[in-house]
């Protein structure tokens, strides 16, 4: 009997590849000085393998302009990912501008802010 693998298992995986796959790409193949320096934060690819989201926060950098560089350079590196991946679809790439980096900074700001003016207030006698 031949056991099927489960579909979310593999489509993990395949993600997991792409991402990996995609930050040495970047790295070594795209060449435009738009892109900042980046990190891929997360691939979610649909069920039928058509599209991937790729989401990525910024460490430099211009968010807008970084999105726009690598979405014009989805094509070229959807053809690489081609060479490398041995599946039958590799998926289209759409690149996003992850914030939830940013939003985890801007809260940790608060905090910092709130403890610091609350032991500001414990000082007082």
């Amino acid at each position: 009997m031949h056991r099927k693998h489960s579909t979310p298992n593999r489509s993990f995986r395949i993600a997991d590849q792409i991402q990996r796959d995609l930050a040495e790409l970047i790295a070594r193949e795209v060449k435009d000085p738009r892109i900042g320096m980046l990190t891929l934060n997360a691939v979610e690819i649909t069920p039928d393998y058509a599209h991937a989201k790729v989401y990525f926060s910024l460490l430099t950098g211009d968010a807008q302009q970084t999105q726009d560089a690598l979405n014009h350079a989805a094509g070229h590196l959807r053809n690489l990912l081609f060479k490398r991946l041995h599946i039958h679809t590799v998926p289209t790439l759409h690149f996003i501008f992850d914030r939830t980096t940013e939003h985890a900074a801007d809260l940790n700001a608060l905090i910092a802010k709130a403890v610091a003016s609350r032991s500001k207030e414990d000082d007082t006698p």
